[in-house]
């Protein structure tokens, strides 16, 4: 074996495989004991990641000029991904609804319940502090553009501002900035079970992956699905190279910025999808076939950052 070759094991082994061994006790879960998934999925997205995120913020030495600089990255990243995911569309002739599935799972990666433990795994707990920006960015736009994108016209603005209320993890920020802003200590009373739960919050995470992926079926379209796997998985951690190149990112925020990007497409795409009957199996075909395919791609991402970084 070559030494590349070893370094690239050793990345997958280190940092992916944990991943998809946790993973796989959410298939289990979801597969022999009818865990729900929905029930899992909204007690992590509404109780515990919150809770990272504020941890997260109130522990970090992150500054105002790093945390906007991140969100920027966010914002440029998804904007070259809606445009490269536009313009890959035009050969394929996709009708309205078609086309807003397909945008709907290149915008959206998988920044939570997969990117968050990757880059602890990975980078450590700096990154992670650049990867919860990235989250938080991300999960804004979920619900808000991401509903205007599965609703392809049939609902309006309003419901995309509604949507930004449905984030918990907004509010959970807003709160460690003014904390941080005021200068006021958290008391240990709240700090603990904020701790607490901001540590199992990403365990969780990957057990909804995992139980999602055990509702995949078979590719539909699969033609589509190649093209949108394809822009997803190697498209767009291109473009977030450029981007991130472009915007000065160094260390920490590099390699959590462009790992997030890199992501597969984001889980909460196929709730989206149903919701708004966006071709939900389309959807959660590209979301299984780019997750189980992503460990390829994502470890030769991680090997070039860790030289990068």
């Amino acid at each position: 074996m070559t030494e590349t070759a070893r370094l690239l094991f050793s990345i997958f082994t280190t940092d992916l495989l944990p991943v998809f061994a946790i993973a796989g006790v959410g298939f289990l879960l979801g597969r022999y004991a009818t865990v729900d998934v929905r029930t899992v999925s909204r007690i992590t997205f509404h109780a515990f990641a919150p809770a990272l995120v504020f941890n997260l913020l109130v522990t970090s030495t992150i500054g105002g000029l790093d945390f906007g600089r991140m969100a920027l990255f966010y914002l440029m990243v998804a904007t070259s991904a809606a445009v490269m995911a536009r313009l890959a569309a035009i050969p394929l002739r996709l009708d309205r609804p078609a086309l807003s599935a397909f945008m709907l799972v290149i915008v959206c990666s998988n920044s939570g319940n997969y990117g968050l433990p990757v880059t602890l795994l990975a980078f450590g707990r700096d990154a992670l502090t650049y990867a919860g920006v990235y989250f938080l960015c991300s999960s804004t736009f979920s619900y808000t553009g991401g509903i205007l994108l599965a609703a392809s016209g049939r609902r309006g603005f309003l419901d995309a501002v509604r949507g930004v209320t449905r984030v918990p993890a907004i509010y959970a920020a807003v709160a460690a900035a003014f904390s941080l802003w005021l200068g006021v200590t958290v008391p240990a009373w709240v700090m603990r079970p904020v701790e607490m739960m901001s540590q199992a919050s990403l365990p969780l995470m990957i057990v909804v992956l995992g139980m999602q992926l055990e509702r995949a079926t078979w590719p539909e379209r699969p033609v589509v699905v190649a093209v949108a796997v394809t822009l997803s998985l190697i498209a767009t951690p291109m473009a977030a190279f450029a981007v991130a190149y472009a915007l000065g990112l160094q260390g920490p925020a590099l390699q959590a910025g462009v790992l997030q990007a890199s992501m597969p497409s984001a889980v909460i795409t196929t709730i989206l999808a149903l919701e708004f009957d966006a071709h939900p199996n389309f959807v959660t075909s590209v979301v299984a076939v780019s997750t189980m395919l992503s460990p390829l791609t994502l470890t030769y991402i991680i090997a070039v950052l860790q030289r990068a970084g």
